[in-house]
């Protein structure tokens, strides 16, 4: 059985699981999970359940979706990912409708920064909302951000429609893995690994002893954030390449060893994931 966030685009998330080759042939719709950790939780209770998720990108994960994942049942865990190519446009009756945008809440995730960039103000709806409702929200003058799939007929692009993200967007596989300890994760070659671990003492210089554990096991991270735990001392999550399942156990083991608390959310086959995250362009202090 698969499923998805009860916020995320029925039709993308679809697409991602054809994509993936993650849904049998004859599943017509994936399930309503509710949210994200909602969703996690059922599958982590529920033998040969999975989900759709949006992740983010594989080297730079969605800052909440980690979070939720470090709060899941610990058997939970992507195990999959793939780039799903742009679905959203802007739809109108007629190409010069300026009356309500009306958007949901996966379309205002994917395109936010575009529409702020155009100057609108979108009223956003809820992703399980049908289509005939939203229509009637935005009215004879009004238009509709929504996925290609679903543009409703009669409905034409507007112009502003060719500047929402070009770009495709990355969804991941979460499951429960019944194994024994992370040691039996199965890294069958190169792979993204995303690895949340605390210091058991958040003393000065604990996170400098753990980051050079990580490369001395050969690992360069791609990805850090910390996040206070109400255990006291910070999490931190990382995200990185992994070639040699070897090097992960034994930088696992190093950390059992010096009382490292981790666990790993995410490992991802894959060597190239292109795109990759959004660039920065920094201006540095002036020296």
């Amino acid at each position: 059985m698969l499923g998805r966030s009860g916020r995320e685009s029925g039709a993308i998330a679809h697409l991602a699981a054809t994509l993936g080759r993650w849904r049998d042939e004859q599943d017509e719709d994936l399930l309503d999970l509710g949210t994200t950790s909602q969703a996690l939780m059922t599958i982590g209770s529920i033998d040969d359940l999975a989900a759709v998720l949006h992740i983010g990108h594989p080297s730079q994960p969605a800052h909440s979706l980690e979070q939720r994942l470090l709060q899941a049942p610990a058997s939970v865990m992507l195990t999959a990912a793939v780039a799903v190519p742009p679905s959203w446009a802007w739809v109108g009756r007629q190409a010069d409708a300026r009356g309500t945008l009306v958007i949901d809440d996966a379309g205002i995730r994917d395109c936010r920064g575009a529409l702020r960039d155009l100057g609108v103000a979108p009223h956003l709806v809820p992703s399980a909302m049908p289509v005939e409702q939203r229509l009637a929200l935005a009215g004879p003058d009004g238009s509709l951000v929504i996925e290609r799939s679903r543009i409703p007929s009669g409905h034409v692009e507007l112009p502003g429609s060719a500047l929402l993200p070009g770009e495709p967007v990355w969804y991941g596989l979460a499951r429960a893995v019944r194994q024994d300890g992370e040691r039996d994760l199965v890294v069958d070659g190169p792979s993204q690994v995303w690895l949340a671990f605390g210091p058991s003492d958040d003393h000065l210089g604990s996170l400098g002893e753990s980051l050079r554990s990580v490369a001395g096991a050969g690992f360069d991270l791609q990805h850090l954030r910390s996040q206070r735990s109400t255990a006291g001392p910070h999490v931190f999550y990382t995200s990185f390449a992994c070639a040699d399942r070897s090097a992960l156990t034994a930088l696992l083991s190093e950390f059992d060893e010096r009382g490292v608390r981790h666990r790993v959310l995410a490992v991802l086959p894959g060597s190239s994931f292109l795109p990759g995250p959004d660039p920065v362009e920094p201006q540095w202090a002036a020296r």
